[in-house]
């Protein structure tokens, strides 16, 4: 009988993780549909549209206009987690992202602990956004017809309404197509975040046009820590770095493209991020950002004294929020498909329809309480608890890179971490650094979310875990983490 320190820091072989998601044989339980391109936009599209379209609402207050050195930290930490990321994708292809690497490198019971931080991290940000989406929504009915959804049917209980509907129905809209399948929902995000793009691209062009140096004489009004603490607000704007890596047995040449993907995803998205936030503060003083509902298309028309540019810019954030959606729930129901497959969840999870491959159950489970979420919590609360989530998830990635270098240093590595040992160090104290500085009552929510998943796994995941049926069968004999 194995010793209870066994169980828990068991480990599942790398071999096994690729004979199941087919990475060395191009084949899967899932449909290999997904090319470079699609990937990179998958990545841009979980991304951009969460931080940029409406969390300067939220950032700007707390930090001013040094709002702009929050995005550079959050996208330096990133970076040096998106490389790591980027090693670990190249490695071990699979769907479970972060999950998958903490179980093929630390063990069971911590890779339990990562899921609980992505699934907080997946569910929770796909929330935020389709509240976010709805403010938007009303901005471009307003502009087009002159009415808005009533706040009833338009906020959280919280805000002054009884359900958010708008974001609801957006849910729904993504439930449904990607229901339909992995390669339609990779197409229709494509053509999503080229919008996007093109709408943020037209947004830094005439915010130029407003822009006001007297608007960044008080830079950093509350200093250092409300740099910091805007970073951790909007850090979980970069959520997409991870969405890519979920994408692993849908992804035709994985070892190959899962690397590439992240680092050009990363490397778009931080450029955008920047320069739309620079053009925002200038355009407009940061005292007015509080409490602003579609920010940008707001500071467009006050820019132009019209309304077409923000009914334009409104217009593409309801589509383009729209792919970030997609996306995050695509990811939070992939990694419940990995999951399942181990045994850490019910098999339910796992099934597959044979038409669409594309898990069907799995899709509607995660899209109703994400629902559920959306309908009724305010977007502020939603925004930090996505950023904990996340920077857990990315901090236990840079540790994953050291532990697996040492466990297995002669695995094949499309992609190395420049910069070793350093780069990943840094970023796990990058992560630790902003974690610090998030709210008291956002730490307490996630240790009682995480005390839930523990209970789970001694539970449910530790009896039923595929791992641990092999090891009683004398099939694998792990060993002690050392």
């Amino acid at each position: 009988m194995a010793t209870l320190s066994a169980e828990l820091f068991r480990r599942k072989p790398i071999v096994e993780m690729e004979a199941e998601s087919g990475s060395e044989t191009e084949q899967s339980e899932l449909s290999r549909s997904i090319g470079l391109f699609q990937l990179t936009m998958f990545g841009v599209g979980a991304t951009i549209g969460t931080g940029i379209f409406f969390v300067l609402s939220q950032a700007v207050p707390t930090a001013g206009p040094a709002v702009v050195f929050s995005f550079l930290i959050a996208a330096v930490v990133a970076g040096l987690t998106a490389v790591c990321y980027a090693e670990l994708a190249g490695a071990v292809p699979v769907s479970g992202s972060s999950y998958s690497y903490a179980y093929a490198t630390i063990g069971e019971l911590p890779a339990m602990v990562i899921a609980g931080c992505l699934l907080l991290e997946y569910g929770v940000s796909a929330a935020a956004v389709a509240v976010g989406w709805s403010e938007y929504l009303n901005e471009l009915l307003n502009n087009l017809f002159g009415f808005k959804i009533p706040e009833a049917l338009s906020q959280a209980p919280e805000q002054g309404g009884i359900f958010n509907l708008p974001a609801v129905i957006l849910i729904a809209l993504c439930t449904l197509l990607l229901i339909r399948g992995a390669s339609e929902s990779a197409k229709v995000n494509t053509v999503m975040v080229l919008i996007k793009i093109a709408i943020l691209i037209l947004f830094i062009i005439i915010g130029l046009f407003g822009w006001n140096s007297n608007n960044l004489a008080d830079f950093a009004p509350l200093g250092i820590q409300g740099i910091t603490a805007a970073a951790g607000i909007i850090f979980f704007s970069f959520i997409g770095i991870d969405a890519v890596s979920t994408a692993g047995e849908e992804v035709k040449h994985p070892h190959r493209n899962m690397p590439l993907a992240i680092m050009f995803a990363l490397l778009i998205v931080t450029t955008l991020y920047i320069l739309v936030s620079l053009v925002a503060v200038a355009a407009q003083p940061y005292t007015q950002f509080e409490g602003q509902e579609a920010g940008l298309a707001a500071i467009l028309e006050n820019v132009t004294g019209s309304t077409w540019p923000g009914t334009l810019l409104a217009a593409g954030a309801v589509i383009s929020i729209f792919s970030v959606t997609l996306v995050v729930i695509y990811g939070q129901t992939r990694i419940l498909f990995t999951m399942a497959r181990d045994g850490m969840v019910p098999e339910l999870f796992h099934r597959v329809n044979p038409r669409t491959r594309t898990p069907v159950p799995n899709t509607i489970i995660v899209a109703a309480v994400i629902a559920l979420l959306a309908g009724l919590i305010p977007i502020n609360f939603l925004a930090e608890m996505t950023s904990v989530g996340t920077l857990v998830a990315f901090a236990i990635v840079a540790l994953a890179v050291i532990i697996l270098r040492r466990r297995e240093p002669d695995l094949p590595r499309p992609f190395k971490v420049p910069g070793y040992p350093v780069t990943p160090i840094l970023a796990i104290l990058g992560c630790l650094w902003i974690i610090k500085d998030l709210r008291i009552p956002t730490l307490v929510v996630f240790v009682i979310w995480t005390a839930v998943v523990l209970a789970w796994y001694f539970a449910y995941s530790r009896k039923h875990s595929h791992l641990g049926r092999h090891e009683h069968v004398g099939l694998i004999k792990d060993e002690p983490v050392v």
